[in-house]
């Protein structure tokens, strides 16, 4: 196995990276800086775009934009012109001092993202799911911080984490309808000294969770034993998925300042790496199925 580093610069609060196939090209977002981030490996090519608030995930779309989940709502950025404009959809956060989190888009092209508080753990935050009409829905209450949100590769478990409670937790998910049934606990990190971070699946079906107190990325089997760990140069590693030409590289994003108790001087820490040589595959992003933009 070999671990490097993407490229040069460093993130505040590294997040979401996201392969495309399409263009061959990583995304993810350092949302602390407002920025949208992409980088494409065979070329070193490297671009950035700034939104207008923190973001907290994004998605890749059917039209070739991208889908960003804002402070408290939607907006849509196309990569080849840089406008970035608002959806008409959003949500209303049940306090003050709140914002949209971790989110990931299903098998059917449902966008599914978690909110969270800022400064204080208490369970005001929600788990919404956002169709490409705009609508928006509540799957779940009494969350304070969303993460760890990703589906089994037949889509039929969305697993997700409120990273207070140390636990990831699986909902049955129809795919057809997009209703979750009620969420069990599925692995409690508390034993491994950090609370779950970002998380993805392989197409074996393991889930793959950034450790973001221990510098660590476990594999946990869909049964939810651990299976390995793999340990990083850095300790605040936050967001891992699957790429390259035949999706078997891990890029797994990492913070430097994350504005509230995450911090680190070291100078890797806000890299993005890429770890060679795990010996799994992942799989093809699911895409947010948008609408055709206006012409």
């Amino acid at each position: 196995m070999q671990i490097d580093i993407l490229e040069p610069r460093r993130d505040l609060l590294g997040e979401c990276p996201l392969w495309d196939a399409r263009s061959q090209s990583l995304y993810w977002i350092d949302g602390r800086a407002q920025r949208v981030r992409r980088h494409t490996p065979a070329t070193g090519a490297s671009a950035e775009w700034h939104a207008p608030q923190h973001i907290g995930s994004i998605a890749l779309c059917e039209s070739g934009r991208l889908l960003l989940a804002l402070e408290h709502d939607f907006w849509l950025l196309d990569p080849d012109s840089g406008a970035i404009v608002p959806m008409d959809a959003g949500v209303t956060h049940a306090a003050d001092r709140m914002r949209l989190n971790d989110g990931r888009t299903d098998r059917a092209g449902r966008f599914v993202v978690g909110s969270m508080t800022l400064g204080r753990a208490e369970p005001e935050g929600a788990l919404y799911q956002l169709t490409a009409g705009g609508a928006v829905k509540t799957l779940d209450t009494g969350i304070a911080v969303a993460n760890a949100t990703c589906f089994s590769p037949d889509g039929r478990w969305l697993y997700f984490a409120d990273s207070h409670t140390h636990q990831i937790r699986r909902y049955p998910y129809d795919t057809a309808t997009g209703a979750a049934g009620a969420s069990e606990v599925l692995v409690d990190t508390q034993a491994l000294g950090s609370v779950p971070d970002g998380a993805t699946v392989d197409a074996e079906g393991h889930l793959w969770v950034a450790l973001v107190q221990a510098g660590q990325l476990a594999r946990f089997t869909p049964e939810g034993r651990l299976e390995r760990t793999i340990q990083l140069p850095v300790t605040y590693v936050s967001c891992p998925c699957f790429g390259g030409p035949a999706l078997d590289v891990i890029y797994l994003t990492s913070i430097s300042n994350s504005g509230n108790l995450l911090r680190s001087d070291h100078p890797d820490a806000g890299a993005v790496f890429a770890i060679h040589g795990v010996g799994v595959r992942g799989l093809e992003e699911s895409r947010f199925a948008d609408l055709p933009p206006r012409i």
